[in-house]
């Protein structure tokens, strides 16, 4: 069977494509993401997506918080299994960003979306920073900007901070009157809807707007501590290669902040879903060359 499936999810949604020998994409699906913290339902979700996708002979699924809690990886291997069969690997969603962002070359990857990690290879193996969830981690990712502009607007707006644009500039972008703004907060019902406000502070930032401009540059100090923790103990020598995923890296701030610290970035070669689309082509031997990857990139986009 000429058909492999690559899928990638994280705390916001899921992607997952089907493509064959020469990278062109027969099927691709989205989602929520399946995120097992937020939803007990995510085994019955994928089983839908695997549904449309149809029978392949190999995939590679990256899901968040793979490797993070022994029982919670050991169901994901097991649901993967039955939906799959046995030419299924199962990784963490940042491990399939990294693959496909560098191609499977030495380097870091620095992810910034509802949560945040840097990942990293080098000489002395592969390494992991962050990634240690929203309660007390998850530093500069989109659920910390939102929940740290949130905490921020709600000092302005009850006289802890003096009165400046940023509660009400914020408030406008989400579409929230000041009365109603614990009753949104406390409506949403997962990291998702927090980490949607990161956008909205993104979007005052690139206005100009003083402490919009702040928080995405705080944001972007502890994922350059991240990257260069993650290098440092993978035994690369800086300046190292490094490439990045996920929302809050489109950020220009962040960005820019971040290419200060640590040198111009490589573009992404594949997007994640490219990444375990890539892992699952090589799994079933494959050629994966640079015309292959650049095929793929073409396709998913």
């Amino acid at each position: 069977m000429d058909r492999v499936l690559g899928l990638d999810s994280g705390g916001s949604k899921t992607d997952a494509v089907v493509i064959n020998r020469a990278g062109r994409v027969l099927a691709r699906a989205r989602a929520e993401g399946l995120d097992p913290a937020a939803s007990a339902d995510w085994p019955e979700r994928l089983a839908d997506l695997a549904a449309k996708l149809g029978p392949v002979s190999a995939a590679v699924l990256g899901l968040p918080c793979h490797g993070e809690i022994a029982a919670v990886s050991a169901r994901q291997v097991a649901v993967a299994a039955d939906l799959f069969g046995p030419q299924v690997v199962v990784m963490n969603d940042v491990a399939v960003a990294f693959h496909g962002a560098l191609a499977g070359d030495d380097g870091v990857l620095v992810l910034a979306g509802t949560g945040s990690m840097a990942w990293a290879h080098g000489p002395l193996g592969t390494q992991r920073v962050g990634g240690w969830g929203h309660l007390f981690g998850d530093e500069g990712s989109a659920h910390w900007i939102g929940r740290a502009a949130l905490a921020l607007a709600s000092q302005h707006l009850d006289g802890r901070q003096p009165p400046s644009g940023f509660a009400h500039g914020l408030l406008r972008e989400m579409g929230v009157a000041a009365p109603d703004l614990l009753a949104w907060v406390y409506a949403q019902d997962s990291r998702a809807g927090i980490a949607s406000v990161a956008a909205m502070v993104s979007r005052l930032a690139d206005a100009d707007l003083a402490e919009a401009v702040a928080l995405m540059s705080e944001a972007a100090g502890h994922l350059a501590l991240a990257g260069q923790t993650a290098g440092r103990l993978a035994g690369l020598e800086p300046p190292f290669a490094w490439s990045f995923a996920g929302g809050v890296m489109q950020d220009a701030t962040v960005r820019a902040a971040l290419t200060a610290k640590l040198g111009a970035p490589q573009p992404p070669a594949l997007a994640p879903v490219g990444g375990a689309a890539l892992a699952a082509a090589q799994k079933v031997g494959w050629q994966t060359g640079p015309e292959f990857i650049a095929a793929l990139n073409a396709e998913i986009g």
